[in-house]
């Protein structure tokens, strides 16, 4: 049912007689979206604050400084729409279960306990799961969304941490 409502633009039978949300609308499925995705990028800016702390590799520093760069931006832009939304959104927010983030809070675990000379390897194999996490719930917001932005934003969010993936993946191969 969230794939037919996705596609809809507002006609009152496309929805069984009820206006659907207006597109620009944050409600429902993009609320709970983006309520995830801060949690997420909450958790990602903190394995990003303690990798950068630890790291050696200046290629793994420099990647990690931009996903920060670029994570602290859309952290701001999604609380901001949360806000907007108001309550409806609140209450997606605080329905959210974060019992799924311990995957985080292991991998942090992880790496605050690598010894100095596994620190890259481990923040690059930390975040390498992490940031498919994120490309994974982008892809099903980009399917079941309803909000143009929101679903814009989702789009952006798999295209960036696929790359990040994708550079990860090649600075974790020994360079001769």
């Amino acid at each position: 049912m969230l794939l037919a409502l996705g596609g809809c633009t507002g006609g009152a039978g496309a929805s069984g007689g009820r206006a659907a949300p207006a597109v620009d609308e944050v409600t429902g499925v993009d609320a709970l979206f983006l309520a995830m995705m801060v949690a997420h990028t909450e958790q990602t800016l903190e394995i990003a604050g303690v990798g950068l702390d630890r790291v050696t590799d200046p290629r793994v520093r420099t990647l990690v400084a931009a996903i920060r760069a670029t994570e602290t931006d859309e952290l701001a832009t999604m609380r901001g729409w949360l806000r907007e939304a108001g309550p409806s959104a609140a209450a997606a927010v605080a329905r959210h279960d974060h019992s799924g983030h311990s995957d985080a809070a292991a991998g942090l675990a992880r790496l605050r306990a690598a010894p100095a000379a596994d620190v890259d390897r481990v923040l690059l194999d930390v975040l390498t799961g992490h940031q498919r996490t994120a490309a994974a719930l982008a892809r099903a917001q980009v399917t079941a969304g309803t909000s143009e932005r929101v679903r814009d934003l989702a789009t952006r969010i798999d295209r960036s941490r696929t790359a990040e993936v994708a550079l990860m993946a090649d600075l974790s191969r020994p360079h001769a």
